[in-house]
């Protein structure tokens, strides 16, 4: 099976946007967004520029792939302004009315009157075998700690007994549910969002972030590969917010994964206009 990060936190766009081939080829969120603001500052040039190039690279893998996957309707995770990109291919998206909030069903309705697959499957809590690739999506799980930003659907591949695991936004994961499908399928490698630090103590509680890092422990325990980026990843101190962890299983982000420099654009923003100003 290979396994490569196509646009992510750690190299430069809100993304989980992920290409996996075993005996089909397959691309999980393909979608890269910008923060609309931090520290009150709108995406530097160098931001907007990452972003223009991530998504050319999600249009060029998402052409070579037979199944795309949305697993929830956040604009780094699906992009309707990109729908032919799901023409003619086989798509597995979350459920456009059940288990969703309004501002996500709203965009569904939108999105999926836009797109033009061959197959279009809602998947939540589904499993599917396609050739010899077996995936499975985990029932409706929230989008971090409770239902205000709706649910997303987790996602298991399995080929010849080597399985990989895209958690999406569970921000953590600090909830059973989310924790369980991860635990209850043992994936070798695994891309979690991971807790969100950056917004510790007011949009994050702490009490979230230290069940995510007693659920992570016990995740790390499972997996040889333990991939933590996305929401953590906006934190420019985010290995020492994990700390705990690697002294269990080395954790990383998706640009070391993919053996490439991580790039925190976001985080350096305020950087990024004091020694690059536009």
């Amino acid at each position: 099976m290979k396994i490569k990060p196509l646009a992510f936190d750690s190299l430069g766009t809100r993304s989980m946007a992920t290409f996996v081939k075993t005996d089909i080829k397959i691309l999980i969120d393909p979608s890269a967004a910008l923060g609309p603001s931090r520290y009150g500052l709108p995406p530097h040039p160098k931001e907007v520029k990452r972003l223009e190039e991530h998504l050319e690279i999600i249009k060029k893998y998402a052409k070579k792939c037979d199944v795309l996957i949305v697993t929830h309707y956040h604009y780094d995770h699906h992009n309707p302004n990109m729908p032919e990109i799901f023409t003619n291919k086989i798509a597995l998206v979350k459920h456009p009315k059940e288990k969703i909030n309004a501002s996500q069903k709203g965009r569904a309705n939108y999105f999926l009157g836009l797109i033009k697959p061959k197959v279009l499957e809602y998947a939540d809590g589904k499993s599917l075998e396609l050739k010899n690739t077996k995936i499975k999506f985990s029932p409706p799980v929230f989008h971090g700690t409770n239902s205000r930003l709706g649910y997303v659907i987790e996602v298991c591949i399995e080929y010849q007994g080597e399985k990989f695991l895209h958690t999406s936004d569970v921000e953590g994961p600090a909830i059973k549910e989310q924790a369980d499908f991860i635990l209850k399928e043992k994936p070798d490698v695994i891309f979690i969002d991971g807790p969100m630090t950056y917004m510790l103590g007011y949009r994050y509680s702490v009490q979230n972030y230290q069940k995510a890092l007693e659920n992570l422990k016990e995740i790390a325990k499972i997996c040889e590969a333990l991939v933590l980026d996305h929401h953590l990843l906006r934190d420019i101190n985010w290995r020492e917010k994990i700390k705990e962890i690697e002294k269990i299983k080395h954790a990383m982000s998706a640009a070391e994964f993919a053996g490439k420099k991580e790039e925190l654009l976001e985080v350096r923003r305020k950087e990024l206009y004091e020694t690059e100003p536009p």
